[in-house]
């Protein structure tokens, strides 16, 4: 992402609802972790259909990976989910 102009989070559907799933799955992930992810990740890929994977360590055995399309305008959070650094470590 450019210096400059910090652009909009937006939201989708899907990713509104991910907050309320993991926390019935004993796993709360807060809007400001999704949010520091996105700005300022620890690594970034490529994913499916043009979209973007950030990916942030957020505990000693987790990451939060987080799957958004960026647009010059703003960056739409299409879902996020944890999965375990001893999975992806090996790709940090």
């Amino acid at each position: 992402m450019k210096k400059g102009k910090i652009k909009k989070l937006i939201y989708g559907d899907h990713a509104r609802e991910k907050f309320t799933i993991l926390r019935r799955h004993g796993f709360e992930v807060s809007r400001r972790q999704v949010s520091n992810t996105v700005r300022k990740p620890d690594k970034v890929e490529d994913g499916y259909k043009g979209r973007k994977v950030a990916q942030r360590g957020i505990s000693e055995t987790h990451v939060l990976r987080v799957v958004y399309e960026d647009s010059p305008q703003e960056i739409k959070i299409v879902t996020f989910y944890p999965g375990r650094k001893d999975r992806y470590e090996g790709e940090l």
